[in-house]
């Protein structure tokens, strides 16, 4: 039995993988159509075809980054005993993640949001939700480290704290877009580790 149309002639992981480094690259608003047909080889009727539109492409470019450079920072904050081991894991992922050679540097999830134009408000709100998952893994971790024993913090300190480390997470993209080598964001995860003990210390209070 025939089959119906015109056979792909393309791979779509690949081409997924390219319109991936576009966006990284120029952020959603800076990203064209054509830019995408330049970068993935195929025909602007092809990529809708395949993907949808192109808010749909990018989120699945999205779900693709969150699988793979996404994946070792989130492993390493999971796979780690303490919480305070799992953090600094996490920023060192990071800080490799955001400095590769072969990659555009910075966290796309910081780096691609789009900042002006009204109907761009669904993937404003796309990725600040994915940041606020991000928000969230870092103070489940840190919840685990109560419950585990690990870290003795209340529950609005445990909060304080994730959004004090999800913000460095987030300042370390924009130093690594801005130049920044791997060397001096291990300065600045120095510091932010050295702001532990501090963060999660029960001050001692005196009199009644």
């Amino acid at each position: 039995m025939a089959t119906r149309g015109r056979p792909r002639t393309f791979d779509p992981d690949t081409a997924l993988r390219q319109a991936l480094e576009v966006f990284w690259e120029r952020g959603y608003e800076g990203t064209s159509l054509n830019d995408l047909v330049a970068a993935m080889g195929i025909a602007s009727a092809s990529i809708y075809a395949c993907f949808g539109s192109k808010e749909d492409l990018f989120r699945k470019v999205m779900a693709l980054y969150g699988t793979t450079s996404g994946g070792p920072p989130r492993r390493a904050l999971s796979e780690q005993p303490t919480a305070r081991a799992a953090i600094e894991a996490m920023l060192g992922a990071t800080a490799d993640e955001i400095t590769r050679p072969d990659a555009p540097r910075g966290c796309m999830l910081i780096l691609a949001a789009p900042t002006g134009a009204v109907e761009n408000h669904a993937v404003r709100e796309f990725l600040a939700g994915l940041r606020r998952g991000m928000l969230g893994e870092i103070r489940d971790r840190l919840a685990r480290g109560v419950t585990d024993g690990d870290l003795t913090v209340s529950l609005a300190e445990l909060d304080a704290i994730a959004r004090y480390y999800t913000t460095v997470v987030q300042g370390l993209s924009i130093q690594a877009r801005d130049g920044a080598t791997r060397a001096e964001l291990e300065a600045v995860i120095t510091c932010a580790m050295a702001a532990w003990d501090t963060l999660t210390s029960t001050p001692s209070h005196v009199g009644g």
